[in-house]
């Protein structure tokens, strides 16, 4: 997720800078890259027209996710990278009984949340799109601050 383009350009090197990635870029499946503390996942797997995913897409893929993060035995913190999948995971969340309300919750840069007994911390953050990163909305100062607050709650 996030090789070779410009969200993934700024992710990696944040992810470097904050000791989660071994090499402040990635290009290619190929190119070294070692993540140490940290999965990445998506919740829709394809890159949609106009980069919107649509209810459909989002339902296709959402097994996927969950079977996923059902492998992933030790997650002790989640970070969700846009309001988009903030939503999905808390809709998981509902899904499963695991949360009441997903509302409970708000979408926030760099909110955190201490979800009931069992879950993971959850840290929402703004998502990395060229969108967000070229009007400033997102910097690299700011998602920097998610991954050190992430780091800390690993310890």
């Amino acid at each position: 997720m996030f090789t070779g383009d410009g969200s993934g350009n700024f992710l990696y090197r944040v992810l470097h800078q904050t000791g989660f990635a071994s090499q402040p870029t990635s290009f290619s499946r190929d190119d070294g890259l070692v993540l140490r503390d940290l999965y990445i996942t998506a919740a829709v797997r394809c890159a949609p027209p106009g980069n919107k995913p649509t209810p459909a897409e989002f339902a296709t893929c959402r097994p996927y996710l969950e079977r996923e993060l059902e492998l992933l035995r030790r997650v002790q913190v989640v970070v969700t990278l846009g309001k988009l999948a903030h939503d999905v995971y808390l809709g998981m969340l509902r899904d499963r009984r695991a949360i009441a309300r997903p509302s409970a919750y708000p979408f926030a840069h760099n909110a955190r949340f201490a979800l009931p007994e069992g879950l993971p911390l959850l840290v929402s953050s703004y998502h990395p799109s060229q969108q967000n990163t070229q009007t400033g909305r997102l910097t690299e100062a700011m998602l920097r601050q998610v991954f050190q607050g992430v780091r800390k709650a690993l310890r």
